[in-house]
């Protein structure tokens, strides 16, 4: 290799990593834009300095209250499930090496949300049962999923149609439920099903923050071994990648990020699916994109819970536009797909 291909191959790398760090600082950017956005709209729009002295800890009357109780929570609650959506998400499908292959599809949220519903319709029980029941049943479902895909080799269109096969079943049991169930008790399981960041209390918040601040660098740190995992089963194994131990760590990182927010916010829809395809094509190739997913889920939730409370005459929970924005694209990805015979 002669100098002239050395130096273009270091100008590529330099340039690949410019172009990382100036799309994870605009994200970052707009994240921030949002988030004072969320504190500062509302029914009533409170000035920037009220605003600021409550939050450090001044009491002022209404404002107080509208800001530390209600915005605040929602605020964050939209932050961190977002990020979590995204930065699981883009994991899913990249160590899967398929698009479809995101936690909304396989399964996981729908074992979370079964749990919810059991929860809510039949033992009516506190918002905090349900948030651990979820969790659990969320780490419980994808164990299921993974030792009924489990085989040598590991396939990664056996573990999908497991997962495919295992939504359908708590779907169908989500929708028994839904049946059954008293009707005093429908419109709540219907609110916490469709994804809503309404009535997100700071309480609640903890494993949430938690979660993504623990989960997130283990995530990043085996990005590099994620990287290689898209290469196939073989070649990560050649290169000296121990598959299992490493597939086992991120999937158990982004099951536990993608069940603590499900069980904040509820499934919001597609957040999952679209982050990671959005941040590959913002940050390109030659850098991993976990963080940019994550930036990217935790921006589309937040500008989604805006447009669903102020473009309307009707308030949607975030879940209903986030539905709105990936339909469409898993409409457009399925007939990609088609055409190229990948499915």
């Amino acid at each position: 290799m002669n100098n002239n291909s050395v130096a273009f191959i270091v100008a590529g790398r330099r340039h690949r990593r410019r172009r990382w760090i100036l799309v994870t600082s605009l994200l970052t950017v707009l994240a921030c834009a949002l988030c004072c956005a969320m504190l500062l709209l509302g029914s009533t729009i409170y000035p920037v300095k009220d605003v600021i002295r409550t939050l450090a800890g001044e009491q002022i009357k209404g404002v107080s209250f509208a800001v530390n109780t209600i915005r605040l929570p929602r605020m964050l609650a939209g932050l961190f499930a977002g990020f979590a959506f995204g930065i699981a998400g883009n994991t899913f499908q990249t160590m899967l090496r398929n698009p479809l292959a995101n936690p909304n599809v396989i399964g996981i949220t729908a074992g979370s949300s079964a749990a919810a519903v059991f929860c809510i319709i039949v033992l009516h029980t506190s918002n905090a049962v349900v948030s651990i029941a979820s969790v659990i049943a969320g780490l419980v479902t994808v164990t299921v999923i993974y030792l009924l895909s489990r085989a040598k080799p590991f396939s990664v269109g056996r573990l999908i149609l497991v997962g495919i096969g295992m939504q359908a079943m708590l779907n169908a049991a989500i929708s028994y439920l839904l049946l059954v169930g008293a009707q005093q008790d429908i419109p709540a399981a219907f609110r916490w099903l469709s994804g809503s960041l309404n009535g997100a209390q700071m309480n609640q918040l903890p494993p949430l923050i938690i979660s993504v601040l623990i989960c997130t660098p283990i995530i990043v740190l085996l990005g590099k071994h994620l990287s290689i995992l898209e290469l196939g089963e073989q070649s990560a194994s050649s290169l000296g990648v121990n598959t299992d131990q490493t597939r086992l760590l991120l999937i158990l990182s982004a099951v536990c990020m993608i069940a603590i927010a499900t069980a904040a916010t509820g499934p919001i829809a597609f957040v999952a699916f679209l982050s990671g395809p959005i941040a590959k094509r913002l940050v390109g190739t030659g850098f991993s994109n976990a963080l940019p997913a994550g930036l990217v889920g935790a921006n589309l939730v937040l500008a989604a819970d805006l447009v669903g409370q102020f473009a309307f005459e009707v308030r949607f929970p975030v879940g209903i536009i986030t539905g709105i924005l990936g339909a469409p694209y898993l409409i457009f990805l399925l007939i990609r797909m088609n055409r190229k015979g990948q499915l």
